[in-house]
């Protein structure tokens, strides 16, 4: 065989996160300015699969990696997953990892680094793999990662557009009236998702009643947001960001540094500002017309973003 690569994008949230565990609706889009490449080429015969993560400059064998490390869940466990639902053995495989995508920043690094690794795979055996049978299979990567993930990030990176999205429920697409660029500014502080969603587990066990009232006006910003994207009414957009954001800071899972990131977005032009994804460090989002972008940006940067990306979330056909 010839070589084979395989990619897949970040996501971010636009609105809903921690609420969309609790049933609530979420938006979330893909974030194309970051990837995950995963190159497949044949090994040697009887080498196994050989697993080769350029950014972390570690080289693996799945066979001898322990179940309980964090390279098994990050590279060997979805492989497995890919190869216990072809029904294939262990081939002679070398994949080499290659990501822009930093890790414990909200944006999807686990999903993306899953789906890559067994899209690669998959193409490298000959099977083929749709996206309804690849989808299944990440969400079960992310368990290792997360513990009770929402389903959000597998199911954005997977199908590679923006959804909108109830847990146990198929993803829908919807239509984007008008065109819109978010800025996503990276704090540069990392903080794993299943940490900020385990606390908001237990705040909401102390207190359901409050937690559900939360979660319950989080999911209607959800759903006004979608009505404001697919009217294209994105002077309401920025307002229904600002307001997830402080409901996101009532649940604890805001930090003092994505806050002031939050402002000074706004103050230098911004519609609207929010943190995006599990909170306490990762990135935050925020709406951006085109003529205040260069403000906003030197404003994040002088702020603490580590570096400042850019989204467009294109109209609809």
């Amino acid at each position: 065989m010839v070589a084979v690569s395989a990619s897949a994008p970040g996501k971010i949230i636009l609105f809903g996160e921690h609420a969309v565990v609790y049933g609530q609706p979420a938006i979330a889009a893909p974030l194309t300015a970051v990837q995950v490449t995963v190159t497949a080429e044949p090994g040697p015969p009887g080498g196994g699969l050989v697993i080769h993560a350029a950014a972390l400059g570690q080289t693996v064998a799945a066979a001898q990696v322990a179940p309980d490390s964090p390279l098994f869940n990050a590279l060997v466990y979805p492989a497995q997953l890919l190869l216990e639902h072809l029904r294939a053995p262990m081939p002679d495989l070398r994949l080499t990892v290659r990501s822009t995508i930093p890790v414990a920043s909200g944006l999807g690094s686990g999903a993306a680094l899953a789906t890559a690794i067994m899209r690669a795979l998959a193409a490298a055996l000959g099977a083929r793999l749709p996206d309804d049978a690849l989808n299944p299979l990440v969400y079960e990567a992310e368990k290792r990662h997360h513990g009770t993930p929402s389903g959000i990030d597998n199911t954005v990176i997977v199908y590679a557009r923006p959804v909108y999205f109830v847990r146990g429920t198929a993803p829908q697409t919807f239509a984007v009236a008008r065109p819109f660029t978010l800025f996503v500014a990276d704090s540069g502080q990392s903080s794993p998702t299943r940490l900020t969603v385990a606390d908001v587990r237990r705040l909401h066990d102390a207190d359901p009643p409050r937690l559900d009232a939360l979660f319950a006006r989080i999911g209607e910003i959800a759903r006004a947001a979608r009505q404001s994207i697919e009217t294209g009414d994105l002077d309401s957009l920025g307002p229904l960001m600002n307001e997830n954001h402080a409901l996101l800071r009532e649940l604890t899972v805001s930090s003092e540094l994505l806050d002031r990131l939050c402002q000074v977005a706004r103050e230098a032009g911004a519609r609207g500002a929010k943190l995006s994804g599990g909170g306490r460090g990762g990135t935050i989002i925020a709406l951006v017309d085109e003529a205040d972008a260069a403000p906003v940006t030197a404003a994040l940067r002088q702020a603490g973003a580590v570096r400042v990306l850019s989204t467009h979330i294109e109209q609809s056909p």
